[in-house]
Formats: C-alpha cells, sequence, structure tokens
C-alpha cells in the first residue's frame, strides 16, 4: 500500500466519523519554544490550552513534523527520520476513551476492501499506564486479548509537554515484526520487533512544574477531557508495504537508488557505513525539500542553520560515497516526484526548491576546498611538532568554523599517516550540544497566556474598517492593563484595548501597524502606539491613556493618523512594484522571501544566487518608476484560494493562506499578489521609487531597499547637491565628476603605494644595521628588534623575509615585534640551519606571546602571533633570547 494512499484511507476514516479535516501547518511556527513543528498536536495547543475556542469538537490531520536535536544520529539505525508525518484524531470534550480506541483498532483491523489497513489483531500489542484499568477493559472489549496488553510506568505511557499544563495517561499500539527481529515477550521485551505504530493520549489531567518524564506534580483533573492521538505514517507505511524499515519504502528507497547510480555504491551490500551514508542522503534531502518549501533558507543561526546543515552533510556523505560532481539537484527531483501524490504544492515550487538547494551545494563545494587547505595547514604544524595525532581542538575548528566535516578529517588523516583525538572532538562536540540544549531550556517554558484574550477571539473577529475610512466609532470590548483584564483605565496607564471594530491597520505581511488616537465620548485620549493580532482576528491596540480615563463598553472615536497611513501606503504599494519589476528584469524566480515596509520606506527580499549588476538595479528602478509614471489604478477583490491562483495572483511561499483572499492587482497584469494590507488608489501616488542598495541576506536570498514618495525626493535632492558640490570643486561638468573621482582615487592609491614602499625601504634600511652586527647566542646569530615606527602588521612578515635572507646560510634567528594601532604584530623565522639546532620558529613564538599578551604559532621556519599589550615588547624580545638560548644550550 502506497504511503499516499495510507493517509488517504487515514483522513477518510475520520472524515466519515465526524472530524473536520485540518490540513497541515507549516513547519514554521511563531513559537518562540519550538524552531519547528515536533509533533502532530502542535498547532492544536492553544485549544488544549484553553487559550482558544476550537472550531470543531472532532478533528483529523496529518501533519508535517521535522526533529533534529540529535542529528548526527540520522542513518546508524533505521528507525530515525528527521522529517516525518504525523497522522492524528483529536477531540475537544467530545468524545474519550472508548471511542479513541475503537477508532484506532478498527481503522487499523477493518479489511482493505472495506477501507481498513488490513493487519491482522494477533500482531497487534498494547500498552496501558500502571494504573488504567478503565483502558485495559476497552482494549478488550474492541477484540484485544489479555496477554497481549502491557502495563508500564510514566515513563513510557504517560503524556505532557515538557511544561505545566495538560497531561494524562496513554495507550500505544505495537506491531509484531516476528521472531526474526527480536525476542519473545512484547514492547517491555523489545522494541526493535515490536515496533510502536499509534500513541492514543488521554488528556485529562493538568501536571505542574518539574524535570524529566515522571518528576512532576500531577495537580489534578482538566474541566474538559480530550483526546490526542499520533501514528506514524512511515512506521505503518513500511509495514504495509512489507519492507524492513523506512528507508526501504516508496518515499525514501528512490533516493537510495539514485544516489547508488550517481556514486556507484551499492546500499546493503554489507557495508554498514556505506548505508548510514545513503539513509543520511535520502533522509536529510526529503526534511531539506520540506523546509524550503515551507519558506526556511540556508544560514548561520536558527531554522536556517539546520537547513544548511542538513543540506551539507548530504553533499558530504555523497562525496565519501564516490560521487565527485554536484548530486543535490538528481536527488532534489527524485523526493519532489515521491513527495508531490501527497503534497501537490511541491510541483509547483520544484524550481525555486531546487535553485535553494543547489545553491547551498556549490557554497558548500567552496568551503570544501578551502577547508582542505586549512586541513593541510594543521597536518604540517601536527607533523612538524613530531605529533602524530591531529588535536581534537583542530579537528572541531575544521568542523565548526569552517564546515569541514569531521568523517572527511578522518579519512584525510589517516592518508597523512595521522590520527585524530575523536575523543577530544567527541568533548567538544557535546560541549556545544549542550550549550544549545541549555539555551532551548532557558527559553523553554509555559506558552504564552493569551488566554485573557480568549473570550474576544470565541466572540468573533475585530471588523477592520481601515479600507473604506480613517475614522470609525467603535465600543471598547475589553482593556489589558500588565497581562490583567481591568474595568477602567486611568491616564498614564500603558495599556491594550480590544474594541468591536477598527480602522487601524494590525501589523501583518511586512506591512507595520498604523498608530493613532482613540477618543471617549467624554473627551478621554488613549494614544494608540502600535496595532497586534491574537489570534489573527482580533486587534490588540497598545498605547498610552493620555487624557481622562476609558472604561469597557465605553463608545469610542477611532482614528488613524493619515500623514502615517499615506507613508506606509506608499511602502507597501511600492513593494509590490518592486516585486513585479524583479519578474520582468530577472524572471520568475526572483520570488519574495520577506519584506518590510513603512513610512516612506520599503525593504524587499527576493530569492536570488547571485548579486545584481549595475544594470539590473537600473533596469530594476526603471521598471518600477514607470509603473509609477504609468498611474495604474489598483484594484482589490476577495475571492476564494484557487480562483486567485488560477488568476495568476502571486502567494508568499511559506505562507498559510484561509479559503477566502484578498487580491491585490496594479495596473492588470502587471502586479497581481495576494496582500491583506493598505495601498494607495493609484500607483502614480506611490510617488518617486530610489533603490539604495542590494545586499545578501543569506543563502540564496538578496535584499533590495528603496524609498519612496517624499523620502525619495529628499533623498534625490541630497544626492544633487552633493554632485552639484563636486562638480563645483573639481571643475568639471556634472556629469563627468564619476569619471575625474575615479582618476583622483586611482593617483591617490598611487600615491599611498609608493609611500608604503618608501616607508618599507626605510624600515630595511634601519633594520639593516641590526643584521651586519648580530647578537651571538651559542651557534646562532640572533636579530630580535622592535620595527620602525609605522610598520604594520602586513609588511612585517616582509621586513623578516628579506633580513632571514641578508643573514646567510649560518644558523639565524629574526624576531620582529611592531606596534600597529592598539596591536602588537610579530613575526618570529628560523632558517635550516638554526632549525638543524632544535630552534623552531613556533616554538618561540609562543614563548614571547605571553609578554604581550598575545598568542601564536606557526611553522618550524616561520611564525607568527599578535597581542595588546605594548608595554610588554621588551619582556618579549627578552624571552624571544631566552628560547633560543634554552634550545641551543648557551
Amino acid at each position: 500500500m502506497q504511503t499516499h494512499e495510507i493517509r488517504k484511507r487515514f483522513t477518510d476514516h475520520f472524515v466519515k466519523a465526524g472530524h473536520t479535516q485540518v490540513p497541515s501547518a507549516s513547519l514554521v511556527l511563531n513559537d518562540p519554544n519550538q524552531l519547528f513543528v515536533i509533533a502532530g498536536m502542535v498547532p492544536f495547543v492553544p485549544y488544549f490550552l484553553g487559550q482558544q475556542t476550537p472550531p470543531y469538537e472532532r478533528a483529523t490531520s496529518i501533519q508535517k513534523c521535522v526533529r533534529t536535536l540529535d542529528i548526527e544520529e540520522v542513518g546508524i539505525t533505521t528507525r530515525h527520520n528527521t522529517f516525518f508525518q504525523m497522522a492524528g484524531n483529536f477531540s475537544f470534550g467530545d468524545y474519550f476513551k472508548r471511542d479513541a480506541i475503537r477508532f484506532a483498532w478498527s481503522l487499523l483491523t477493518n479489511p482493505v476492501d472495506e477501507g481498513g489497513f488490513g493487519m491482522d489483531p494477533e500482531r497487534l500489542w498494547s500498552t496501558v499506564y500502571l494504573d488504567d484499568d478503565e483502558a485495559r477493559d476497552l482494549w478488550l472489549e474492541v477484540g484485544q486479548v489479555p496477554e497481549r496488553i502491557q502495563r508500564r510506568g510514566m515513563k513510557d505511557n504517560y503524556w505532557s509537554m515538557g511544561i505545566p499544563g495538560p497531561a494524562g495517561p496513554c495507550s500505544e499500539i505495537f506491531y509484531d515484526r516476528g521472531p526474526e527481529y527480536g525476542v519473545e515477550g512484547g514492547p517491555e521485551a523489545d522494541e526493535d520487533r515490536y515496533i510502536e505504530i499509534w500513541n492514543l493520549v488521554f488528556m485529562q489531567n493538568e501536571r505542574g512544574q518539574g524535570g524529566g518524564k515522571e518528576n512532576f506534580e500531577i495537580l489534578g483533573e482538566l474541566p474538559k477531557k480530550n483526546i490526542d492521538t499520533g501514528m506514524g505514517v512511515e512506521r505503518v507505511a513500511f509495514l504495509l508495504q512489507g519492507v524492513d524499515n523506512v528507508y526501504d519504502t516508496d518515499l525514501l528507497r528512490p533516493v537510495i537508488d539514485r544516489a547508488q547510480e550517481l556514486t556507484g555504491r551499492r546500499y546493503n551490500a554489507g557495508d554498514a557505513e556505506h548505508d548510514r551514508l545513503f539513509r543520511v542522503i535520502a533522509d536529510h534531502t526529503r526534511t531539506a525539500v520540506m523546509l524550503i518549501e515551507d519558506g526556511v533558507n540556508p544560514g548561520n543561526d536558527g531554522r536556517g542553520y539546520v537547513l544548511r546543515r542538513l543540506l551539507r552533510r548530504v553533499v558530504r556523505s555523497a562525496r565519501l560515497l564516490g560521487a565527485t560532481g554536484e548530486t543535490m539537484g538528481v536527488f532534489v527531483d527524485t523526493v519532489i516526484s515521491t513527495m508531490t501524490p501527497s503534497y501537490p504544492s511541491l510541483a509547483d515550487d520544484a524550481q525555486r526548491i531546487r535553485t535553494v538547494a543547489t545553491g547551498e551545494e556549490q557554497a558548500f563545494l567552496k568551503t570544501l576546498e578551502q577547508g582542505t587547505t586549512l586541513f593541510g595547514n594543521a597536518v604540517d604544524s601536527t607533523k612538524s611538532s613530531g605529533r602524530t595525532v591531529l588535536s581534537g581542538d583542530d579537528a572541531f575548528t575544521l568542523h565548526d568554523t569552517y564546515g569541514f566535516p569531521i568523517d572527511l578529517t578522518l579519512e584525510m588523516a589517516s592518508e597523512a599517516g595521522l590520527t585524530v583525538d575523536e575523543e577530544g572532538f567527541r568533548a567538544l562536540m557535546a560541549e556545544q550540544r549542550q550549550r544549545a540544549k541549555d539555551d532551548a531550556n532557558s527559553r523553554k517554558s509555559a506558552l504564552a497566556d493569551l488566554s485573557v484574550f480568549r473570550e474576544f477571539v470565541d466572540r468573533g473577529p475585530t471588523e477592520f474598517t481601515g479600507f473604506d475610512e480613517l475614522v470609525s466609532d467603535a465600543q471598547v470590548l475589553g482593556l489589558i492593563r500588565a497581562g490583567v483584564r481591568v474595568p477602567v483605565a486611568h491616564q498614564g496607564d500603558d495599556i491594550e484595548i480590544v474594541l468591536d471594530r477598527s480602522p487601524l491597520y494590525a501589523e501583518a505581511g511586512g506591512q507595520l501597524a498604523d498608530i493613532g488616537t482613540i477618543t471617549t465620548a467624554a473627551g478621554a485620549q488613549i494614544v494608540v502606539t502600535d496595532v497586534q493580532r491574537v489570534a489573527k482576528t482580533v486587534w490588540r491596540h497598545q498605547g498610552t491613556v493620555a487624557t481622562g480615563e476609558v472604561a469597557e463598553g465605553d463608545t469610542v472615536t477611532v482614528a488613524v493618523d493619515p500623514s502615517h497611513r499615506h507613508g506606509s501606503t506608499q511602502g507597501h504599494s511600492g513593494t509590490h512594484l518592486v516585486h513585479a519589476a524583479l519578474h520582468q528584469v530577472l524572471g520568475p524566480n526572483a520570488v519574495q522571501a520577506g519584506s518590510l515596509n513603512k513610512p516612506g520606506y520599503l525593504r524587499f527580499d527576493f530569492r536570488w544566487s547571485g548579486g545584481l549588476n549595475e544594470q539590473q538595479r537600473a533596469d530594476i528602478e526603471r521598471v518600477t518608476n514607470e509603473a509609477v509614471q504609468a498611474d495604474y489604478a489598483v484594484h482589490t477583490q476577495v475571492t476564494d484560494l484557487e480562483t486567485a491562483k488560477k488568476s495568476g495572483a502571486m502567494a508568499l511561499f511559506g505562507e498559510n493562506y484561509g479559503e477566502r483572499v484578498r487580491v491585490v492587482e496594479i495596473g492588470g497584469p502587471f502586479s497581481m499578489e495576494l496582500c491583506g494590507g493598505t495601498h494607495v488608489a493609484s500607483s502614480g501616488l506611490v510617488g518617486p521609487v530610489t533603490l539604495l542598495g542590494e545586499s545578501s541576506v543569506g543563502s540564496g536570498v538578496r535584499r533590495v531597499e528603496a524609498y519612496v514618495g517624499l523620502d525619495s525626493q529628499q533623498y534625490l535632492a541630497k544626492e544633487h547637491a552633493l554632485v552639484s558640490a563636486l562638480s563645483s570643486s573639481l571643475k568639471v561638468p556634472s556629469e563627468e565628476v564619476p569619471a575625474r573621482v575615479e582618476s583622483l582615487v586611482t593617483r591617490l592609491k598611487d600615491a599611498e603605494k609608493e609611500l608604503e614602499k618608501l616607508r618599507a625601504q626605510a624600515a630595511l634600511s634601519a633594520l639593516a644595521e641590526l643584521a651586519s652586527s648580530p647578537e651571538r647566542v651559542g651557534a646562532v646569530r640572533l636579530v630580535a628588534a622592535k620595527a620602525p615606527q609605522g610598520v604594520t602588521a602586513g609588511e612585517l612578515r616582509g621586513l623578516v623575509t628579506q633580513l632571514k635572507g641578508r643573514l646567510g646560510a649560518e644558523p639565524a634567528v629574526i624576531a620582529l615585534f611592531a606596534v600597529d594601532g592598539d596591536k602588537v604584530p610579530f613575526v618570529v623565522a628560523a632558517n635550516d640551519a638554526a632549525q638543524d639546532l632544535g630552534v623552531k620558529a613556533g616554538d618561540v613564538v609562543k614563548a614571547a606571546a605571553p609578554s604581550v599578551g598575545g598568542r601564536g604559532g606557526g611553522k618550524a621556519d616561520m611564525a607568527q602571533g599578535a597581542g595588546s599589550d605594548a608595554s610588554g615588547v621588551d619582556g618579549a624580545l627578552t624571552a624571544v633570547r631566552a628560547e633560543v638560548a634554552r634550545t641551543v644550550g648557551a
């Protein structure tokens, strides 16, 4: 049974049982506690916590999930995936244990021709919490036999979110794969043979503070008993497809097959390490594709860093298996092909996903080249010091700072005749993971308490009147001060106000909130400085009571600051014009990745693999301003999502839209986007648009910034004044200013180079006297000195090299220290004859560095360092003499 068929049967089963089908939420949630959705129940948390009233009593969903805490463990066994699909059914105060058990049992055991999975009941085992006799009796009621029911403790069969909140006993369903997979005795004896496929959580209690799975107090029962279940789609798939594990299913095996073709290696051919690498490729590619689909881009922190690690582990695994060229595009195309039956949007977004993934592959291949050079330096340093073990610190630095994989470090070290201090490396990695875990725990606390707004969410959405008017009458529904609802707010109070209707725009879609005032009939006034949304439907007006007092139930007049709103609409409409211009100049792949617009300014992020040239930037600005000049009419309409997409309206990737959407059209086909923001009446009102610049904000993402309207005019006026002043000073026409400035800059650079050359000659001349009469330290001639004033760190190495040449073939050591601003750079060189006596430049640097508060190192012939204490230079020179004398026994 194919995976998409398993998904369909699950959904059909529960829809027939009266459940509302809920689409999967995005993998990315606006939740500070979680990078990604990690369980099927996560989107329903506000309902379970009582923060919002669910719009249905029964629901079913198949939720996309990603867990990446132990990413290095992926592939070692065949049970773990970073991306998985959790099929669930949920009850909010409706049915409880009896129906939850009945629904699960019937789907698993009903014949295939009746819509079930057709599993043999004799293969199914059930577990219940220690004292949950009710659940045990209900399992017997549906046909389970006593000998296949096991009781387990809190660690295994009691569920909570890990923080104070809903909790309860659970009952798990396991499938017996047979004696060839392990010992008899049920899940208690062997969870490799007995595979968990479904967990039924009976959410009936409230838990208190405490850590771990067992160390917390049960405070009592919840007012309403809920059901939360999760069936692992991938696990059921490998059982129903008659294969050994998830990596042989219809979703992952095709990727492994392509990897075999590209690498020439075979999967399941007796090499455990190769098998692990194949599994990493399959798992990580699928996860990466799903994350990119939901709007994540490779980066250096947060979600972006997770995606980057996944993609780079795919590249590294393919190379370790023998791939020599780029492979990511093939793997991504295979994943999209296998996952599209369940996620049709992947086909529409395939080109963008491929571009992001292959762009990261290309960047990482360059990193590997750099890492290979750095690895070579580490090997040279290790061998020159007489060691045969590459330090764990070196391996960790290569891995953490430069992205150089430990697997390649081990392989290349072996080829160089070295081993690696893996224990030291693992210890440093463990420290890093612990820091990350501690940071996550520090952010993990009880979910933000928005229950004070629940009544307003249940009442219905705030009526937004701001599309049609800037002043509206409204009623005060609630006042919140410091998170607590109050009946009255007085002058000076900082408050949040909930109204039944409002013309003030609440921040969303990149557009900042309106500002304005709320005035009571008695003349009290609240200055509104921000408007945010609760559950996307209720407006939270944040402000300060400037005069008088306001009470719940008051009738008020709400006014938008018209100047601020006009600037915001200019910025937002300007963003749409820039987006359309990007499509005309760069093509349809330049799609939106984020935006910010506020009065007079816009910022637009878009997916693109490289920087824009001067002509492209000029063309984007020209096309945008041509649309302004054309004064296109701006039209809006509300329609259903499918109709909007068919009409050509662009949607933001990763954004969840409702069934009804608002389409903003500027100039017919010129620009058409799904958008809930405010806009000008015609494109001419945007005013001139001036691009300020273009830059990178992450792998595969570029950013353009621009002024609009009056801000644009003021900016251009300043630029004009600057050019006029330069034209006057340089005594050339304004159109010749760039060429004249370039000529002056070239002359200045030439003069600086000549000055540097003269300074270096002067320094060398001053040091030549020292070289002509060096100190004698035993058999070694030593030049140890402070470089002349003005010598920079960049010049120091060249001076040392020249002095070394002047001293000839007899044993010689040169040590020069400079003071360059607040830095003290220093370089030490030892010629071959000095090295034969045992002198190593790296050892001399290490001996001298502490005197100037620094550190350094290098090879036996040349080493360098830097410090920050110029007062210690004399002490450092003494340390140089002492180290050379110690080495040669003088």
